[in-house]
């Protein structure tokens, strides 16, 4: 009985890193550029417009476009953008941190279209708006006179966003949480995973102003508190930072960083803890920020796609640069960080403390609880919304909720291996999804762009 299991597996592994995370970086690469090129770059060409839409309050009730991007970012910011800029490092070294903000900028435009249709698709009901990829999806194949299999492929989709919010959303994010505090306290895992539980019964449960609420709140902390750390190692390492740019632009052009720095910013989405395969850093083209995005009331879908690009400067080239620049200089004051590149978060850890002492690798642990938490929370809004896609029964809504709890407290023991091999599929198979359905929407994009700015 084994036998033939563990060659199943095999088989589905193989699968996953020969096929779907091949597939998967070179469709957002190039999905990026061409949005990029056939919107002309419109988000470095008109910065100033952008951010003053950005600020302009929105005079309705409901979920505030802040809110809404908090949400997304707590999606986002999770363990993966402290370890998984550990791993793109250990895979390319200094110059691949060039290369994430590369592809950050790329990135940046697949990201606001898709909320741009994410808006324009969305429903609205007693209890406020709801849409996301799912939605587009079934409007699109709707106008080729094919509704039945737009819904079926929305319906897929939405699938699987549900089981990857119990596998990415939720084992692995809790999982983390309780290595984190297992090492730093010794704290027993059960314990951990009651707590978790508790407070995700408190959170998740509620409403999604109340979601977006929480995200609101914890998520502007947590950012405030990494950069602060950050800044602290810095500041103790001035004199090597003009140095560890350097040692960035001097690799940044060897086949290795430029390999190593795309697959960093591509492959570190789900596992937050950094180590995960064929995942991307800020979900970028993968269909799910969208759910969240879809809940605010705004100006039009191009203002709110505006906060999808703002997403994307903060994971990216804001907190992915500050803990590259740790590493760097960390390493090259005489920091024994690279000697952990088999261990990405121990990699990160040893660069904080290593500079600011051991009381770093409390601190640490606390991010670790605040990122991953919130990645919880915001991948149970996920589900839950995936979930009404499909049916609008309270009595299945509130056994996902009892299944999401259950594994929460299952991740917090002990993350099962198939999670993160399912988590790689699914989200390839998400992403393939969704940029084969964004891509000849294309006109729909460009029309709202056009709108806003009046071309």
């Amino acid at each position: 009985m084994c036998a033939p299991k563990r060659k199943e597996w095999g088989m589905l592994e193989f699968f996953i890193n020969n096929v779907i995370s091949v597939i998967t970086p070179i469709m957002l690469i190039l999905s990026g550029i061409y949005f990029s090129v056939r919107l002309r770059f419109f988000y470095l060409r008109h910065p100033v417009r952008i951010i003053k839409s950005m600020l302009t309050p929105v005079k309705k009730d409901g979920i505030s476009p802040f809110r809404a991007v908090t949400l997304a970012l707590a999606g986002t910011l999770g363990v993966g953008n402290i370890a998984g800029v550990a791993s793109s490092i250990a895979i390319g070294g200094f110059g691949s941190v060039f290369w994430m903000w590369v592809s950050a900028l790329v990135a940046m435009v697949l990201k606001y279209a898709e909320i741009v249709l994410a808006i324009s698709h969305r429903r609205a009901d007693d209890e406020g708006y709801h849409g996301g990829a799912s939605y587009y999806i079934e409007d699109f194949f709707a106008k080729k006179q094919k509704k039945g299999l737009g819904r079926l492929l929305g319906g897929i989709f939405a699938l699987f966003c549900i089981a990857n919010a119990i596998a990415i959303g939720c084992m692995i994010q809790a999982n983390a949480i309780s290595t984190s505090f297992v090492g730093v306290w010794s704290i027993p895992s059960w314990a951990i995973g009651g707590a978790l539980v508790l407070f995700c019964i408190i959170i998740v449960t509620g409403s999604a102003k109340w979601i977006s609420a929480f995200s609101e709140k914890a998520v502007p902390i947590m950012t405030v508190g990494y950069i602060l750390i950050s800044a602290a190692v810095l500041a103790a390492r001035s004199d090597f930072i003009v140095e560890a740019f350097k040692a960035i632009f001097r690799d940044a052009f060897t086949f290795e960083s430029a390999a190593g720095g795309a697959l960093g910013f591509l492959i570190s989405r789900g596992m937050r803890a950094g180590t995960m395969r064929g995942l991307m850093s800020n979900e970028a083209g993968c269909g799910t920020a969208p759910t969240a995005h879809a809940t605010a009331e705004c100006h039009s879908p191009a203002a709110q796609g505006f906060w999808g690009i703002f997403e994307v400067f903060v994971d990216t080239i804001l907190l992915c640069t500050l803990t590259a620049l740790v590493i760097i200089v960390s390493s090259l004051s005489g920091g024994d960080a690279l000697a952990y590149s088999g261990d990405p978060m121990m990699m990160v850890i040893k660069a904080y403390s290593g500079v600011l002492g051991n009381w770093a690798e409390y601190y640490m642990a606390i991010s670790v609880l605040l990122f991953a938490f919130a990645t919880i929370v915001c991948w149970a809004h996920y589900g839950r919304e995936s979930l009404g896609y499909l049916t609008k029964r309270q009595s299945v809504a509130t056994i996902y909720l009892v299944v999401f709890c259950i594994a929460v407290f299952v991740g917090a023991i002990s993350a099962p291996s198939w999670a993160w091999l399912f988590a790689d599929l699914a989200l390839g198979i998400m992403t393939i999804m969704n940029l084969s359905v964004l891509i000849p929407q294309f006109p729909e994009v460009k029309r709202e762009t056009d709108r806003f700015f009046n071309f």
